[in-house]
């Protein structure tokens, strides 16, 4: 049994602040929180934290893994006017370059770089056309060799090549899944990461891919996770081939259910919203993404039941995160606060909650010990009634002491167990050798 002594454990949702309390942890769970648990467990270890901010894990609640090595690109791209051009010319020449290789270095640096920005866990989205079979277990031993907590998936999609294309696509996420409830059961490893049922968009997954996704979903008991109305063509996309809404076409496949991530939603139709809304899933809001590809801004945050936070490749930072998407909103005139981004930011753990089959999220007795500490010298009080504001104008980042996944210290002391220089130095040759591949394509 680990304590960690002297904390200021705090919640952003529901609101919570505690001041010199102890966290009681034995194995992956949280144990107690109280004044004085070394007295009552006088045979504990622990660890003085000094006053330090302790929260529940966070989550990014999207990612893309894959792009991890795109920073700073020395390819040749076209130049990109609108976001189709952009999906084309940079990325979806990227995910055709990468290889294991690439994508193992990818996924180390995505990992060690979450961590140090006090993720948790990421929920992450994957394509890499040209390295398919395999390629989910290539990144889940990246997520367990840095220890980050996560869920991962095949983006299906047919835009290389058709129904050969969906039917690999389909296969891996399948199989990926398989593969993580025979590690369960055998007790293989830490149980860190988890399986989506992965689609790209719908405006690249026609009918028959719907079909084969549907049963994917069916024969693993797992959630779809895909983008819809990220820019207003898949709308448009949906509407001219199908005359259908995008979730609408979705439903009648059964895609759409309490363990559905929707990433982006920016045109849904109030009759999709609603439709997601009546079976509980999830829609995933990217503000940076969504600034940085000029596609618009979500006028309908305040009509979604269940908004989450994540960053679609832009880093893993979600103290970031979740200030350009309150800033963004308020400049949009929209009418919340912070502390309707810090709940969405909570409600990470949420999604983590129902595929992982356990209790995150709060600072409670039989919820996973995954935490985060934080040093912050608070200048003003620091109140259940203003901790998500001193998130939106304060704490960020910078401030990740360290982080706990799974009862484990995987960053301490801004350090991780393990020398992080080598997997850099590799990564940058790596890169630039994936680099040259995207040159090489056509």
């Amino acid at each position: 049994m680990l304590i960690l002594k002297n904390v200021t454990a705090v919640q952003l949702h529901p609101a919570m602040v505690m001041e010199n309390v102890d966290i009681a942890i034995d194995g992956e769970e949280i144990l107690a929180v109280g004044p004085a648990l070394t007295q009552r467990f006088p045979d504990a270890s622990y660890k003085e934290m000094h006053g330090r901010v302790v929260m529940p894990g966070i989550v990014c609640s999207h990612n893309h893994f894959y792009s991890g090595l795109s920073r700073g690109i020395q390819a040749k791209i076209d130049p990109c006017p609108d976001f189709i051009s952009t999906l084309k010319n940079l990325w979806w020449r990227l995910d055709r370059a990468l290889d294991e290789e690439s994508l193992y270095y990818s996924g180390l640096i995505c990992s060690l770089e979450a961590i140090k920005s006090g993720c948790t866990a990421v929920i992450d989205h994957h394509a890499s056309p040209a390295y398919i079979t395999g390629s989910l277990d290539t990144l889940r031993n990246a997520f367990i060799k840095v220890g980050l907590r996560g869920m991962t998936c095949f983006e299906t999609t047919d835009r290389n090549g058709g129904l050969k294309e969906l039917q690999a696509g389909v296969e891996e996420n399948i199989r990926f899944a398989k593969h993580i409830d025979a590690a369960k059961e055998k007790g293989q490893q830490p149980y860190l990461v988890e399986a989506h049922i992965g689609a790209h968009a719908p405006f690249t997954v026609p009918d028959a891919g719907l079909a084969m996704l549907s049963e994917a979903v069916k024969v693993t008991g797992r959630g779809l996770h895909i983008h819809a109305a990220e820019d207003s063509y898949d709308v448009s996309h949906s509407h001219h081939h199908y005359g259908k809404d995008l979730l609408a076409r979705l439903a009648e496949y059964d895609l759409i259910d309490s363990k559905t991530l929707i990433a982006h939603g920016l045109y849904l139709s109030a009759d999709d919203i609603k439709l997601l809304n009546d079976k509980d899933g999830f829609l995933v809001h990217n503000a940076r993404s969504n600034m940085n590809n000029h596609v618009g801004y979500n006028h309908q945050l305040t009509t979604i039941r269940n908004l989450a936070l994540g960053t679609d490749g832009i880093g893993s930072d979600m103290f970031e995160e979740m200030k350009f998407a309150f800033f963004k909103h308020r400049d949009a005139g929209g009418p919340l606060w912070p502390d309707s981004f810090a709940r969405a930011l909570t409600n990470g753990n949420a999604l983590l909650s129902r595929n992982f089959h356990a209790k995150f999220g709060r600072l409670e007795a039989g919820y996973k010990a995954d935490l985060t500490i934080c040093d912050y010298a608070s200048p003003t009080p620091l109140l259940p009634e203003n901790v998500a504001g001193h998130i939106a104008f304060g704490l960020g980042s910078s401030s990740v002491h360290s982080v706990m996944v799974n009862g484990v210290m995987v960053y301490e002391d801004r350090q991780f167990a393990f020398d992080c220089e080598p997997v850099y130095a590799q990564a940058r040759k790596v890169a630039a050798r994936m680099w040259q591949r995207m040159d090489a394509l056509n």
